[in-house]
């Protein structure tokens, strides 16, 4: 397995709309998925699409810490080939965000409470799945990447975006 260089905020490859993967059991495909775990889990993140590890397909991982820590020190990676998001509810939340693309900045993005999604599994099998709150939160925010949108352009405020030190220092305590 390999840690993957991160496209980061500006590289064209973040604004394009990733492509279908045609044959999902192909070996390359479960190799980089596993490539793009090691990647993900070497960056300190929670989730991760190919476009941002400069590969146009429609995938995305994702991982759910708070279940985990509560299970055990296993990391259990979800891989989500050609997903699609379903909102179940117009309830909306705003919450601070992060990418892997951007970082060291957060900023306040308004998204779903609750979806449900669909893709395939890296054996081609189908997943359907209902996400509440961090779980529906990461989904979308990875879709999103797939779509050639990044977190800047769903901000629920142009001044709610900046570096995660000022952003602890001056937003989170004034405002939460």
């Amino acid at each position: 397995m390999s840690i993957l260089k991160i496209a980061r905020l500006g590289h064209s490859i973040l604004y394009k709309k990733a492509s279908l993967v045609d044959n999902i059991t192909e070996p390359g495909i479960k190799k980089l998925i596993h490539d793009m775990s090691e990647t993900m889990i070497d960056y300190k993140g929670i989730g991760l699409a190919a476009p941002q590890v400069h590969i146009s397909k429609q995938i995305i991982i994702f991982r759910m810490i708070e279940d985990q820590e509560k299970k055990s020190n296993e990391i259990k990676i979800t891989a989500l080939i050609n997903p699609r998001i379903i909102k179940t509810s117009e309830e909306t939340d705003n919450k601070w965000e992060g990418c892997l693309s951007i970082p060291g900045m957060l900023g306040l993005v308004k998204r779903h409470s609750s979806i449900s999604y669909e893709g395939f599994d890296m054996s081609g099998n189908k997943i359907q799945q209902n996400a509440e709150g961090l779980h529906a939160r990461i989904v979308q925010h990875e879709c999103d990447h797939l779509n050639g949108v990044v977190f800047t352009h769903r901000l629920v405020n142009k001044k709610a975006y900046g570096y995660e030190d000022e952003i602890e220092e001056y937003w989170k305590k004034k405002y939460e």
